[in-house]
């Protein structure tokens, strides 16, 4: 694991009806193995809970669970022997979720057009980030080879009512 922090301590004041002020980055390169994979989840949870999304809370199990399907996507997907993959926590009245890696051959299909379950031989990680995330997609990195794959879920409880 190698640091990149994008400073994550920043906080910037936002007027909006989230609990959760402020704007947070948290982001870190970590190897390209189910250890890494399991790290940057963990630490995601961590930072969520220190930046006001409690554990056990619908918005933080949810932001935790797609990090955790992107960065096994990844591992599993997108490594390149001896090159890292990058993540990306940005909070403000949503949490992104950005995980990037080298291998830009290998690109998931676009939100809406992923196989059906009973169809797909691999990609059902995909088909839960759709159905958890507010909105997800990828697109090519920028400066370096391979591909960001990012989505958001909304940090606010919905009214069951």
């Amino acid at each position: 694991m190698t640091s990149n922090n994008l400073d994550p301590t920043s906080t910037t004041q936002l007027t909006g009806a989230s609990p959760y002020l402020g704007s947070r980055i948290f982001a870190l390169q970590f190897t390209s193995t189910p250890r890494g994979a399991r790290l940057a989840r963990r630490l995601v949870a961590v930072r969520l809970d220190e930046w006001g999304v409690p554990y056990g809370t619908e918005p933080h199990e949810t932001t935790v669970l797609v990090t955790a399907e992107l960065a096994a996507n990844a591992v599993r997907h997108g490594h390149v022997r001896g090159r890292d993959f990058h993540l990306l926590l940005r909070v403000t009245d949503v949490a992104r979720i950005e995980v990037s890696d080298t291998r830009a051959e290998c690109v998931p299909p676009r939100p809406g057009r992923l196989p059906e379950p009973e169809l797909a031989e691999g990609g059902r990680g995909l088909l839960l980030v759709e159905a958890l995330a507010d909105r997800w997609g990828w697109c090519p990195r920028v400066g370096a080879p391979g591909k960001t794959v990012w989505a958001e879920c909304a940090l606010t409880v919905q009214d069951p009512g």
